[in-house]
């Protein structure tokens, strides 16, 4: 009975409670019709007032399981405490049917109004006994009370198993995934780590190439030539022309086999490839249109700055995928002086005072695991956000990074804690971020 449940998010348990209320609210209102008939009550009288109750009880009930309004649900129950009304005016017998009322009370109205209604219903039950039988009995006062107090305090506490039972699932959907972007993240960093050790290699080649092979057919091409000028021998002379020949054409090759090498950091690093396949993965999964620009001058950077700036825009991205509703989203890398600057751009709501957002229990530490990594690092995060205007992360980076315990963090020019939050007024961490 709850607003937004469906059938399909239903447990078996409360599938079971939902089944139990309405057969007790159907043997109730029979049994009550019986007693009314037996205790002399009108008999057509007593079964038309009972069919109109069912129908309207049947009526709210399938409509609240398809539709799930809970505004709605509330009127469909004053109508039926009305109707319930009009069956005590045939009999007092009908007093059991309370029950029922009071069970739903508890699960569509908030406490005190509950309450309120509870008390209302029950007193019915013991004015309708005096008005038709001239006395109400004292099992009958103390009986309808306990039966009140019960049923309200039944329905409060299956609400709040419910309630109970959806948060957990919400917080084990968080950490599935959270898991599964830590697997992403994984993926990305080896194959990170397996491109960086391939361009390493391929430059030690080039490297050792041009330091050893390359310089010894230079030599040999140096001295044929200086020999060619020293003999007078035309067959020697001939042969060291050709040995100087083919040592000028091995050198061509040379070169050519460690030009071939050595741009591979240049044209495609591993940082820009990971960020890549991470915004090509979010345009897969979502209708966010997603795009990077880098830097045509951008060095080949450490191990330790690739693996920070991933971290960022793994965690940007994971927030721009949950939260942003955003549309498109931007990723940049340029080549300052002496440091390296990342930014991510979405236009998505955005976020109303990000020095002071707040971070939820179960989720929020994305930020906050950036910030501590850019200041160890040396570096910078800056957060710009206004509410309908995107949201942007700005993270710099040395070239060349020395590990450092300084504050290197600041959301719209505030300076950061210790992991890189912003301190409230009354010196509190808060952050909004959920990755």
């Amino acid at each position: 009975m709850q607003e937004g449940e469906t059938v399909d998010t239903r447990g078996w348990t409360e599938r079971t409670m939902e089944i139990g209320q309405h057969a007790m609210a159907l043997a109730l209102t029979v049994i009550s019709c019986i007693r009314a008939i037996d205790g002399g009550a009108a008999p057509l009288a007593a079964i038309a007032v009972s069919i109109v109750f069912l129908a309207w009880y049947t009526l709210g009930a399938v409509r609240a399981a398809r539709s799930g309004a809970i505004v709605l649900a509330k009127w469909w129950l004053l109508v039926l405490a009305g109707a319930w009304l009009c069956t005590l005016l045939v009999s007092a017998e009908f007093i059991w049917i309370a029950f029922v009322l009071w069970l739903l009370a508890g699960h569509l109205f908030s406490i005190r109004i509950a309450v309120v209604f509870t008390a209302l219903t029950y007193i019915a039950t013991v004015v309708a006994p005096l008005a038709h039988y001239g006395e109400v009995g004292t099992a009958s006062i103390i009986g309808s009370l306990i039966g009140a107090i019960f049923a309200l305090g039944l329905s409060r506490g299956y609400i709040e198993l419910l309630r109970e039972g959806r948060r957990r699932e919400e917080l084990l959907q968080s950490l599935e995934l959270a898991h599964q972007n830590l697997l992403d993240l994984q993926d990305e960093l080896a194959l990170t780590q397996r491109h960086a050790g391939e361009i390493q290699e391929r430059t030690r080649v080039s490297r050792d190439i041009h330091d050893t092979i390359a310089q010894e057919i230079s030599s040999i091409r140096l001295i044929a030539h200086a020999e060619v000028d020293k003999t007078t021998d035309e067959h020697a002379q001939q042969v060291l022309r050709q040995v100087e020949d083919l040592a000028a054409q091995s050198s061509r090759d040379v070169r050519r086999i460690i030009a071939a090498l050595a741009p591979a950091e240049l044209e495609d690093g591993a940082l820009t490839a990971a960020i890549r396949r991470l915004l090509a993965r979010l345009e897969d999964d979502t209708s966010i249109s997603a795009r990077v620009e880098v830097d045509e001058t951008l060095p080949s950077l450490p191990a330790e700055v690739e693996v920070a700036l991933l971290r960022t825009a793994q965690s940007a991205l994971a927030n721009v995928r949950q939260h942003s509703h955003a549309s498109r989203v931007m990723v940049s890398l340029m080549d300052l002086d002496g440091s390296i600057r990342m930014d991510i751009v979405d236009d998505g709501v955005g976020m109303a005072e990000p020095g002071s957002r707040k971070r939820e229990s179960e989720s929020g530490f994305g930020l906050d695991f950036i910030g501590s990594r850019m200041r160890e690092l040396g570096g910078e995060l800056v957060i710009e956000s206004t509410p309908g205007s995107g949201f942007a992360i700005s993270a710099t980076l040395p070239k060349n990074p020395i590990l450092t315990s300084r504050p290197g963090v600041a959301v719209d020019g505030e300076p950061r804690n210790h992991l890189g939050a912003a301190d409230d007024a009354n010196g509190q961490s808060t952050q909004g971020d959920s990755a």
